[in-house]
């Protein structure tokens, strides 16, 4: 049908382009936090796009439902302001008859939303963490490069050189603040480090040779100094460079289904279940909310339109909090669901409606 086509493909493209802009709005804010956090050493830069990657099908979650709705706004939306929808409607074709008639480009969203939420962006969160994991734990001596000062909590380290391998370092600065008031910050300076491998152990340790060790008390003129041959230094990871996320966010939908009792499991098998068919929704707002008159502009109803359906998501972020702490059940997706299409309906109606109020009053009156 011809005049499928002709909405398909203008809400499929508007759609996409609303996507992408605001895919790269979001995921541009990521890069530069990441970006920051390479540039201080405590994440490998040739890693960023692999994150940014593996991080998106969870972004798209989100992004995906608004930026097929305000396709949808602004495509009804010119309908009515280039008078298209007039001459729709005198043909014998309604609004709702359009609406009908873009269910299988809803549906083929709500496949890929679907696919999104239950694979694919488990599966990356995994993926993510899997690769973070080794740059989470990467502190002290992990984070040296050759004549550079790099910083890392309480550390301060440089080396003049540094093997291939990361073994060896050559003339050796290590600073340390002291954690607790009353204790000395500590500066040790050595010829030569070597990296210790300890099973299970997450810290860095490394043997120092031919230096000298100083305690240093911060606004005192007091200090100590030792020199020593060979010193054992053990250096903690650090904890702030480490990357969080859900663990229920990444478990496979099979594990949700079988732990499903668990409140915190069930909220997010709901969430990944019924979030979904915010595509219908979204198609049955727009249809309800979309028409304006030439004179006003179709930008006219998006923003009003924009923060009932970000209501909608905020509804089912609140929904999603509540059952994780055992205060509501899983019904809960669904019916704020069908409350948002029953709203959704009647905004439909209102055309229909409002003659039929308009009449009662004035019998009322009367």
């Amino acid at each position: 049908m011809i005049i499928r086509r002709y909405l398909v493909k203008q809400v499929l493209s508007t759609s996409l382009v609303v996507i992408s802009l605001l895919t790269l709005i979001m995921m541009g804010g990521r890069l530069i936090k990441y970006f920051g956090v390479a540039a201080q050493g405590r994440l490998d830069a040739g890693i960023l796009f692999s994150i940014i990657g593996y991080r998106l099908p969870e972004f798209l979650t989100l992004i995906l439902p608004l930026g097929f709705f305000i396709g949808l706004m602004l495509v009804f939306g010119r309908l009515y302001v280039d008078h298209e929808m007039a001459v729709l409607n005198g043909s014998g074709v309604s609004r709702n008859q359009l609406a009908r008639l873009l269910m299988p480009l809803t549906v083929g969203f709500l496949v890929v939303q679907t696919a999104l939420m239950v694979w694919m962006s488990p599966w990356g969160i995994r993926q993510f963490e899997a690769l973070t994991t080794s740059q989470a734990v990467r502190s002290g001596f992990d984070l040296v490069r050759p004549k550079e000062f790099i910083s890392s909590g309480p550390y301060t380290i440089y080396a003049s050189a540094l093997s291939e391998d990361r073994q060896n370092l050559k003339e050796v600065f290590f600073y340390q603040r002291a954690d607790k008031d009353g204790k000395p910050d500590v500066m040790i300076l050595a010829k030569e480090a070597t990296r210790v491998e300890m099973e299970n152990d997450t810290a860095s340790v490394v043997d120092l040779t031919l230096g000298r060790r100083y305690e240093i008390y911060p606004n005192s003129p007091k200090y100590s100094h030792t020199e020593f041959e060979s010193y054992r230094l053990r250096l903690e990871s650090d904890k702030e460079a480490k990357f969080e996320s859900g663990e229920v966010e990444a478990l496979p939908i099979s594990k949700l289904i079988e732990t499903r009792e668990d409140p915190v499991v069930a909220s997010e098998l709901g969430w990944r279940l019924f979030v979904p068919f915010t595509m219908i929704v979204a198609l049955m707002l727009a249809t309800a909310l979309s028409e304006v008159s030439p004179r006003q502009g179709r930008y006219l109803k998006l923003f009003p339109a924009l923060l009932i359906f970000a209501s909608l998501i905020v509804a089912l972020m609140a929904i999603k909090t509540r059952i994780s702490k055992d205060e509501i059940g899983m019904w809960a997706y669904p019916a704020v669901l069908l409350v948002y299409a029953i709203a959704a309906a009647i905004f439909s109606r209102k055309q229909k409606l409002a003659p039929k109020l308009k009449k009662r009053i004035e019998r009322a009156r009367s």
